[in-house]
């Protein structure tokens, strides 16, 4: 028996090492070999007559020969190794038919019956219950890959692996007890490592969304644009303070005019002397008053209704930009149609067009009616001056002719 084993072993040994393909990265001799000895491990103190052991032995040693020849159908190239070299050693066909019968039982979705085909198909999926089954793991992954000539992921891969683990089972009592326990450790680190893949896809899902969301912020107006907008908006609010400050200015002066008017000059005018004034301080008191009116006006807001309606929102006819369009508004219905706009590019940034747009006509109104107001305020200085001077120059002229007609007489 010992002889026959050596003899197979190093035939074995040869075979694989002369004709496997170096692709074969797991079903290789390491993997024959632990075959091997997990079969010696668990027939060993088992009640087997020496000719069962000995055709466990012989199947383990040439259950994956068949590589050598056809990947695809290796159990039955297997058995025809088996079969030749065991001839050529002159062994029984008794013998013969029970190892080829053993290697049959090792095909995938091939239940076994007596016990030593389960002894076998326990040692041939030993790795299962190993405490190095990652590493047999991504040898076996790494083979399929070089065999099939393509890349398989890792969920496809751990998938795979995790299906097959939850469906496999021991047939044999020992090898339960011998790797079950480790085997539910590996099915328990491969659920882990799922659940880390699912965790990690769905940050990577998270932030692919992040990047379509800042690339479609991208897409929106660039920031040159955006900065064009917000540079605008500011002149606008400056030339808009300067305009209400010149308007100011302009309210200042005519209320100090006529208020030095109302209390040192008017009444004069009570006494008869002073009659010829009347007229100049009317021209006066008239420009000045003008003036304050025109920049009472320039700086007198526009107070709009403050409401609109959810089909203004749906017809882009509001600008929600404007404090005059949503001062009467509920708050819930406000938000609500901001969020509208946000949502929207062409929307929000059709708002800030018109707030641009409204802006310049509020600016020119202002400026139109700033212009008249200085027109006004500077004629008004003019003709009040020019008025005064010919009421003082009439009024001299006139005293003169009184004195003159009074010397005569």
């Amino acid at each position: 028996m010992n002889s026959l084993i050596e003899k197979t072993e190093q035939f074995v040994v040869d075979l694989l090492n002369e004709s496997l393909d170096k692709n074969f990265v797991y079903h290789n001799i390491a993997h024959t070999q632990r075959v091997v000895e997990k079969t010696l491990e668990l027939i060993e103190g088992e009640t087997f007559s020496e000719a069962e052991k000995q055709a466990l032995i012989l199947a383990a040693w040439f259950h994956d020969v068949g590589y050598t020849v056809n990947p695809d159908n290796h159990e039955e190239e297997s058995v025809v190794i088996a079969t030749d070299f065991l001839k050529n050693e002159e062994v029984s066909d008794e013998v013969i038919d029970e190892v080829s019968r053993l290697i049959t039982t090792t095909k995938m979705g091939v239940s076994p019956n007596t016990e030593v085909e389960k002894i076998l198909k326990d040692a041939d999926c030993s790795h299962v219950g190993s405490k190095n089954y990652s590493d047999f793991n991504e040898l076996l992954r790494k083979e399929r890959e070089l065999v099939c000539n393509r890349t398989i992921k890792d969920v496809e891969w751990d998938d795979a692996n995790l299906n097959f683990l939850t469906k496999h089972r021991f047939y044999t009592s020992k090898a339960s007890k011998l790797w079950e326990k480790q085997k539910s450790k590996n099915i328990a680190q491969l659920l882990k490592k799922k659940q880390k893949q699912a965790q990690e896809a769905a940050k990577l899902k998270q932030k692919k969304e992040e990047l379509a969301y800042k690339k479609n912020k991208i897409e929106l107006p660039e920031r040159g644009i955006e900065t064009m907008f917000r540079v605008a908006m500011r002149n606008h609010i400056t030339l808009s303070d300067i305009a209400d400050t010149k308007a100011n200015i302009l309210l200042s002066v005519n209320a100090i005019i006529i208020s030095m008017t109302l209390s040192t000059l008017i009444p004069k005018l009570d006494n008869p002397s002073n009659h010829y004034l009347i007229i100049p301080t009317i021209i006066f008191v008239f420009f000045t008053v003008v003036s304050i009116v025109l920049s009472v006006l320039a700086t007198r807001p526009n107070v709009t209704e403050g409401k609109f309606t959810k089909e203004d929102v749906t017809n882009k006819k509001v600008n929600l930009l404007f404090f005059g369009n949503f001062h009467q508004m509920e708050l819930l219905e406000f938000e609500w149609a901001m969020n509208e706009m946000m949502q929207d590019r062409d929307y929000l940034y059709g708002s800030l067009s018109k707030d641009l747009y409204f802006l310049g006509l509020v600016l020119n109104r202002k400026y139109k009616l700033l212009r008249i107001t200085y027109t006004v305020f500077m004629i008004g200085i003019l003709v009040s001056v020019i008025a005064f001077a010919v009421a003082f120059n009439i009024q001299e002229n006139a005293s003169k002719v009184a004195e003159l007609v009074s010397e005569l007489l």
